[in-house]
């Protein structure tokens, strides 16, 4: 197991660990010499670095998605940590331990999986029923549903975030159908299970996430209506009116032209799954953003461009850290301010400035 993880560094720390390179960038100084600036990462989060000196020694020596060993020390930029690399050499991967470097679910994959098989398998619609049963049941779609993140940053970007999602938004599918009298239950549960079945495809998560070929050119949109097409071939008494039904709820799930949705949700189920898969991604990515920020003053996150904010850390804010010189022990009085010095007697034939002092209380009369 590597030590120390992201987010134990602290700043003026010496470090020696191991990282993924999520990003490797060749910059020029003012002066023309070359620099590296990097994002490094493991499963608690990502450091941005730099090496400065040195630098054509190790240029070549390793790229992005490679593991690295580096040495450097710990800094503070713009109220961020960020680190200054002496030394760096590239890992081979018997060095490094995998489920160190990638952020993954809380919950066990095979956990979440029973789960959503025995949601599934509850269902009443035999044609719905029979579709994600055809679905679930191919073995390659299903090591991938159990895998594959959400999202490649946004929302759910761990492993097993797109089986989490899927559980959330049936979660609340079920409370929102026995709450409107006129929800097809089986027809949003669908939709809940389908909607981003296209992600296992379009992202790469074997490594760092990011977009395959296939998702660059299509799009999770459409690999979902290609992947549901084929299994409805194997269907042929699957009622052509439900199919264009489960079809709109894919294509619509967006909610709008502007954000990718080919359809803008038209009919009642369609239009509550949008707002059931908005809302468990906004809610999942506010608490990704208070959990994984690293400013290390203030109560604020850093500004987010997907939820157009910046989050208030709540306990941060409830329980600030003392000031400095307060007692470190909540509720422990401070010690009592040490006593005035004692006024100095007024003496005969004081000035009339002495006499004003004296009647502003800032001097006493000296004893008989």
């Amino acid at each position: 197991m590597k030590s120390p993880y992201v987010n134990e560094l602290k700043p003026n720390q010496l470090v020696e660990t191991s990282f993924l390179v999520q990003s490797k960038e060749i910059r020029q100084k003012k002066g023309g010499e070359l620099y590296l600036s990097l994002f490094l990462a493991d499963r608690t989060g990502e450091l941005d670095a730099k090496m400065w000196d040195n630098v054509s020694d190790v240029l070549n020596e390793f790229e992005r998605d490679d593991f690295v060993k580096v040495k450097g020390i710990i800094q503070v930029f713009h109220n961020k940590p960020q680190m200054t690399i002496h030394k760096v050499r590239r890992l081979d991967e018997s060095e490094v331990q995998f489920t160190d470097y990638f952020p993954s679910s809380k919950r066990d994959s095979g956990e979440m999986w029973l789960e959503l098989r025995a949601i599934v398998a509850a269902m009443r619609d035999p044609h719905l029923k029979g579709l994600l049963e055809a679905v679930l049941d191919d073995e390659d779609i299903a090591r991938r549903y159990r895998l594959a993140p959400a999202a490649k940053q946004i929302h759910h970007a761990f492993l097993g975030g797109l089986i989490e999602h899927v559980l959330s938004v049936c979660g609340m599918a079920k409370s929102a159908a026995a709450h409107y009298a006129n929800i097809d239950y089986d027809l949003l549960i669908t939709g809940a299970v389908l909607h981003d079945i296209g992600k296992i495809y379009e992202l790469n998560y074997e490594r760092g996430f990011s977009y395959s070929n296939e998702g660059q050119l299509i799009g999770h949109i459409s690999i979902a209506m290609r992947m549901v097409g084929e299994k409805l071939r194997a269907l042929p008494d699957f009622p052509p009116l439900v199919r264009s039904l489960v079809e709109h709820m894919i294509l619509s799930h967006h909610g709008k032209l502007e954000f990718g949705s080919p359809k803008v949700p038209q009919f009642p189920e369609a239009l509550l799954l949008h707002y059931l898969d908005d809302l468990d991604s906004k809610m999942e990515a506010m608490r990704a953003l208070i959990e994984n920020d690293r400013q290390l003053e203030g109560c604020f996150t850093t500004y987010n461009s997907a939820l157009e904010r910046a989050a208030l850390k709540k306990d941060r804010y409830l329980n600030p850290a003392p000031a400095e010189g307060a007692s470190p022990i909540a509720g422990a009085k401070s010690p009592a301010p040490p006593a005035a010095p004692p006024r100095p007697p007024v003496v005969a034939g004081n000035s009339v400035m002495a006499e004003k002092l004296l009647q502003a209380g800032l001097l006493r009369p000296k004893a008989n």
